[in-house]
């Protein structure tokens, strides 16, 4: 029997899984590693963490499943996009790691636009948003001008813990697209947009395919996991991109919406010339010259975790969603902004606060519930919705993580997208991905679709009720006044939250 590994380096911990040929997991384990936040605003972590994690995950793995190390064909990952590690001449971390997370860099981006203006678009086809990667570089070249100076390489988290691992540098293009400094079309990194900020093209590391091996693993690391020296490493790909690898987002049409923490629409798309304006994200595939269009809902599934904390801490899940069916769409009367830590998509704005519109003395806690559901919903619809302007026919959408797992939500998201809602057999999201890429760079398959239509099985669809289709188009376009009716009245009262 053979098998391969994905590794899938996530903010609070890293899970390896053990999948094989027919994509079945068999066996998987995760380490959680701490967060740091030595002032408010600063999200950071030891890149030292990440690795001991990943090697206590790898052997624990080996353990509990009984694997033969020799039966491992190679490893890849998928990792938390956008984190800055700057490494000095001899690799080590000159300083923790700077998240995705993290938003000290406010006054880098408005640095970052005004020295760009509409080149930044054009050339890294996003926003210059807190999370991106260069904000980060920026800040400490104002801030720690010392360590930049020292540094040799930047890397992203997953690529320091593959070099850790193999002892090799390197990026690829679904990871580097989070940046802000990668020319998205050419594939390379930008040296206008470098240059621009007096950054040494040299601090790039080298690029190459998601699938790319990139070395094997080290004798002294291969026994610390307990597998074998020389197994193959592969390059591994973006958190996103690899969920979307997951759910066989692969090819035209095809759209995935993940409902976690944050909420997530995306979409498949072949032409590298597309510019959306920055309505929406656009990154590089870790399929080879594949892309994809995104949109965020930054409190998704957090909307429902803190109404239900704050409004029914006493109940489960289950029991607070039970019988929202038999409240009619619309939640009779009642409609809620996700809005809660403000918003990216398509409004990228830090201000904007929630809100409930509608209350009266009639609703029960089954109707509050039911509008937080359909309003996170909206807010994903937005994102849509943008997919569809740039022509896209968006008839079936895969719903993977929190929001795949209660039938009337699913039901909902059919009613509210206008579109048949796939579920999946079983889901591992990134993790599967970044085994995918793994299966597919030791050759298991001739092509990353190959691996999707052997590893991914469908279990339900949910078709729109056209009745119900109707009628939340109508709520949707109230739902859409609401953000500009709102905006000045938030921005207001920002001045009181402390």
């Amino acid at each position: 029997m053979s098998y391969v590994i994905g590794i899938d380096l996530g903010t609070s911990a890293v899970k390896s899984v053990l999948v094989d040929r027919e994509g079945r997991v068999t066996g998987e384990h995760s380490e959680s590693y701490p967060l740091m936040r030595p002032k408010p605003g600063y999200s950071e972590q030891n890149p030292e963490d990440w690795v001991k994690g990943t090697l206590v995950s790898l052997n624990r793995l080996v353990e509990k499943t009984g694997v033969r190390p020799a039966e491992i064909d190679g490893i890849s990952f998928s990792g938390q996009m956008h984190g800055l590690v700057l490494v000095d001449a001899e690799g080590k971390p000159l300083r923790p790691a700077i998240l995705w997370n993290d938003t000290r860099t406010t006054a880098q981006c408005r640095r970052i636009e005004s020295t760009l203006g509409a080149k930044l678009i054009d050339i890294a086809r996003n926003k210059a948003l807190e999370g991106f990667t260069l904000p980060k570089l920026l800040w400490v070249q104002e801030n720690e001008p010392e360590l930049l100076d020292q540094a040799k390489l930047f890397l992203l988290p997953k690529d320091y813990v593959r070099y850790r691992l193999t002892g090799e540098y390197g990026a690829e293009y679904s990871d580097a697209a989070g940046t802000l400094l990668l020319d998205a079309a050419s594939k390379s990194w930008s040296a206008e947009i470098a240059e621009a900020f007096n950054l040494p093209l040299s601090l790039c590391p080298p690029l190459t395919e998601s699938f790319g091996q990139t070395g094997g693993l080290l004798p002294e690391i291969a026994e610390a996991a307990g597998l074998e020296p020389g197994t193959k490493v592969f390059a591994g790909g973006a958190d996103n991109a690899c969920g979307a690898l997951g759910a066989g987002i692969l090819g035209e049409g095809k759209t995935m919406c993940s409902i976690g923490t944050s909420g997530v629409v995306l979409s498949y798309e072949s032409d590298k010339t597309l510019n959306l304006g920055g309505r929406a994200h656009f990154f590089n595939h870790a399929e080879k010259d594949g892309y994809y269009i995104m949109g965020v809902t930054l409190a998704a599934g957090y909307s429902l975790t803190w109404f239900k904390e704050t409004f029914a801490a006493e109940m489960g899940f289950d029991e607070l969603l039970a019988g929202i069916d038999r409240i009619p769409a619309g939640s009779g009367g009642l409609l809620f902004t996700p809005y809660i830590v403000g918003e990216r998509t398509p409004h990228a704005d830090s201000d904007i606060r929630g809100s409930f519109l509608g209350m009266d003395s009639g609703h029960t806690l089954k109707h509050f519930a039911r509008s937080v559901l359909e309003g996170i919903t909206f807010s994903l619809r937005e994102s849509v919705d943008i997919v569809r302007s740039s022509g896209k026919a968006v008839t079936e959408i895969v719903s993977i993580g929190g929001g795949a797992k209660n039938a009337d939500w699913l039901q909902m998201q059919a009613d509210i997208f206008n579109a048949t809602i796939i579920r999946l057999e079983s889901e591992q999201g990134p993790a599967l991905g970044a085994a995918m890429l793994a299966a597919y760079g030791a050759g298991w398959f001739d092509s990353l679709g190959d691996c999707a239509a052997a590893f991914i099985r469908t279990a339900g669809r949910y078709e729109p009720n056209p009745e119900q289709a109707e009628r939340y188009e109508k709520i949707y376009a109230l739902y859409r006044e609401v953000y500009g009716q709102t905006q000045e009245l938030n921005r207001r009262l920002a001045e009181f939250r402390n």
